[in-house]
């Protein structure tokens, strides 16, 4: 019996799986990102349908570790709602189309094989922004905001959601870097800005997801709380040491389930 097969067989393991898998996923998207590279594997791999119930179930747990992790740096009195609303509303409607394209490729693609390589694919092009960090190279320290800052902002940001709406894995690097390069904002306060537009962009995904059935309730909440624990420990600490600990787990990690996908999809396939 290998180890995915011993989880089907027993729920209590599948649950403890998800709860410390969302643990460190939501650290890990509270003080960087790429949190869904491998929670959004885990549940493929438990049996749901990637791009349907197992897409919608993450986005229960995405929704819960952004709640926690807004308040935490809200806490912390970091907070910039009013430009946080300027680039949510474009997000949010990106998320829309997003999120219906996904869910129409998930009945056109009923074996996932399309679903799972697309999201192999992203998790090593993200692998790769990760480790090379290219925003080092590129931070503006721009106090003032032009209005052509914004608009491309908001532009950028309704792409962004688009993107959001569909898989979420990796969004938040892609945030932190429109911030960071467009908006010269510092990364506490860009963290802050990506879990708030990540929240509002969730709602709406979810909603639809809901709508639609695609939600394993028990699944998403065992890792949403998972996921909650982690968002508040990110938000109140940011160790370098850790962070650099983190970095190998996840390149450990991602690298294992993105060969594991493109496998399955070739034996499916």
């Amino acid at each position: 019996m290998d180890f995915f097969t011993f989880l089907l067989e027993h729920p209590a393991a599948r649950y403890a799986l998800l709860t410390f898998t969302g643990m460190f996923a939501g650290f890990l998207n509270s003080v960087a990102g790429g949190g869904s590279l491998l929670t959004l594997p885990v549940l493929i791999f438990l049996g749901l349908p990637g791009a349907t119930i197992a897409n919608g179930t993450n986005r229960l747990a995405i929704m819960l570790q952004n709640i926690v992790g807004v308040v935490g740096f809200r806490r912390k009195g970091v907070s910039d709602f009013g430009y946080g609303i300027l680039i949510t509303l474009p997000a949010m409607l990106g998320a829309v189309f997003g999120t219906l394209l996904v869910i129409k490729l998930g009945k056109i693609d009923k074996s996932g094989v399309i679903f799972n390589r697309v999201l192999a694919g992203i998790m090593i092009g993200v692998l790769i922004l990760t480790l090379f960090n290219p925003l080092k190279q590129f931070q503006l320290q721009i106090q003032n905001l032009s209005r052509t800052r914004k608009v491309t902002a908001g532009l950028i940001f309704f792409i962004l959601g688009i993107y959001m709406g569909f898989i979420q894995a990796g969004a938040g690097f892609m945030i932190i870097a429109t911030l960071t390069i467009v908006n010269g904002f510092d990364l506490v306060r860009t963290n802050a800005l990506k879990m708030l537009v990540v929240l509002f962009c969730t709602l709406v995904a979810l909603a639809i997801f809901i709508r639609n059935g695609h939600i394993d309730w028990g699944l998403g909440i065992a890792l949403g709380f998972g996921n909650a624990v982690g968002a508040w420990v990110g938000s109140q600490w940011a160790v370098e040491k850790g962070d650099k600990r983190i970095r190998v787990v996840l390149v450990c990690a991602v690298l294992a389930f993105a060969a594991q996908l493109v496998w399955k999809s070739f034996l499916t396939s």
